[in-house]
């Protein structure tokens, strides 16, 4: 089971190289990651958006373009558009987020004529390498689905297991979190972490095991499960965090980053094809790092 990035990433030059096509390409850390990744042997990439603007950037971080194909595309709805139909027509395996907001290349991957829906939830699946532990985590969904219902966490937590199981953790263990861990009739976040817990039981939901709910303390620390003598497999020893609603998990991604300066990246799944997408304050060596997860899954 791989338990940090450096180990994702040689697992990704493994299987590599994939190629990768870049929406809105004309970004200093997405061509540096891009870069990285191909010569690792990660990955090829075609870039797509404003020709004038891609070799601004790419001088800017010392990148040289000859090694890529560059598909000049001012608009950036045409440029999501155009990256997101080279997986229809063959030529890349995965999609990656330059410089546009997430909602312009999301629909572009939306669009009925792209081809890329499969009728389940989309979701964002971030993985961190936080120093003091002895393996990855996954947190979701921290950047998609606002408010999700029961049915749309059940899918939010198959496509973190996917993630999982890409990784080689053939049977991760999901926490459900909330604010408590005991159930609450009006907390329903606890309500559904409950329903989560049985329908795994169940084998409703399959490839993991999964309890909840769970605080983030006693789903990640084993010393604090004891204190609250909570005495579950999971408990202490989660792989997945599945957060409760899109706030939770932003402030939970983003206070792993700024304060605990964790190793980060981040994909959505729910596509016939990984979708690399991080955020544009993180750095390239997260992009990179989400570029390998991609190939992984591809």
């Amino acid at each position: 089971m791989i338990k940090a990035f450096d180990e994702i990433v040689k697992s990704a030059k493994n299987k590599g190289p994939k190629t990768l096509a870049v929406a809105v390409a004309q970004d200093a850390e997405v061509l540096t990651a891009v870069n990285t990744a191909k010569d690792l042997g990660i990955a090829e990439a075609i870039l797509v958006g404003d020709k004038g603007e891609i070799l601004k950037a790419a001088g800017n971080c010392g990148v040289e373009l000859a090694k890529f194909t560059i598909i000049d595309e001012k608009d950036k709805t045409e440029a999501c558009r155009k990256a997101v139909s080279l997986i229809d027509e063959g030529k890349a395996h995965i999609v990656m987020k330059g410089l546009v907001d997430t909602a312009i290349i999301l629909k572009a991957v939306l669009a009925e004529e792209a081809g890329l829906r499969t009728g389940n939830v989309l979701s964002h699946v971030a993985v961190f390498e936080v120093n003091g532990y002895d393996r990855l985590f996954i947190v979701t969904d921290a950047a998609m689905n606002i408010a999700p219902n029961l049915e749309q966490k059940k899918q939010i937590i198959e496509n973190a297991v996917k993630v999982a199981h890409a990784m080689g953790n053939e049977e991760p263990k999901v926490a459900v979190l909330a604010a408590v861990e005991k159930v609450n009739p009006k907390m329903q976040a606890t309500l559904d972490a409950d329903a989560l817990t049985e329908m795994n039981s169940k084998g409703e939901i399959r490839g993991c095991q999964i309890a909840g709910p769970f605080a983030l303390d006693n789903a990640v620390s084993a010393e604090a499960a004891r204190h609250k003598g909570i005495d579950h497999p999971v408990a202490g020893h989660a792989d997945i965090l599945m957060v409760p609603q899109i706030e939770a998990g932003n402030m939970l991604y983003k206070s792993m980053v700024f304060f605990a300066k964790a190793q980060n990246a981040g994909i959505i799944v729910g596509a016939k094809v990984p979708i690399v997408l991080t955020s544009r304050a993180d750095s390239d060596i997260a992009k990179l790092n989400s570029i390998a997860i991609g190939v992984l899954m591809s």
